[in-house]
């Protein structure tokens, strides 16, 4: 009889502890409660925002294609430059690589405009950065000078991308059209010191040495 007394007691008080707690707290608990249902809401409308987003970028780029298939290359290149400035991870990429591929932009200084817009503006994996930096230095390699050249070159050479001994030949091949041999060998050496690369880049950079010897 005592227990079940006691017990009543210890539960009474109880729920008036908790019925003061509400009382004494009952603001900051629906605003706890309104914070976390508008953070729930917040991103769920911001992944079906980012969702959305994505599926018309998506449909632009097929349109874009369809328009460059059919001929129309002034829609095509103007619907691809707005989907390289939405600065999407993959669509603005593709569209940028296929303006590159498609020779959609002629004028230089646009050009590396992009290059640079999309090297600085996106988070990519090393390699696919490495690949658009790569590929600057390529267009780069009809035109600018020889301290341009290598400071885009630079962080290729000086780190194990799988575009290191194409950035090589490349600078290789550079020189070595300039006469400037020794800056050549040096290039071409570094390709046959280098462990594991495909059998191509040996002989490419075998051939030249011997050019470059013979002359």
């Amino acid at each position: 009889m005592n227990e079940n007394l006691f017990q009543t007691e210890y539960d009474v008080t109880k729920k008036d502890k908790l019925k003061n707690f509400y009382s004494q707290n009952k603001s900051i608990i629906f605003i706890t409660i309104f914070i976390f249902i508008a953070a729930s809401l917040s991103i769920f409308f911001y992944a079906e925002s980012q969702k959305n987003k994505r599926a018309v970028l998506a449909n632009n780029y097929v349109e874009a294609k369809i328009n460059l298939e059919n001929g129309k290359k002034d829609v095509a290149t103007n619907m691809l430059k707005k989907l390289i400035f939405s600065n999407d991870q993959t669509y603005s990429t593709l569209s940028f690589l296929l303006v590159l591929n498609e020779n959609l932009v002629s004028e230089k200084q646009e050009l590396l405009g992009l290059f640079d817009h999309i090297i600085n503006n996106n988070k990519f994996d090393n390699e696919i950065t490495n690949l658009i930096i790569f590929k600057k230095l390529i267009f780069q390699s009809s035109f600018s000078n020889e301290s341009e050249l290598l400071e885009i070159a630079k962080p290729l050479i000086s780190t194990e991308t799988v575009w290191k001994p194409h950035v090589l030949l490349l600078m290789g091949d550079y020189f070595a059209s300039k006469n400037e041999n020794m800056k050549a060998k040096d290039f071409y050496l570094q390709i046959l010191s280098s462990q594991g690369l495909q059998k191509d880049f040996y002989e490419h950079a075998r051939s030249k040495l011997s050019e470059i010897t013979n002359d």
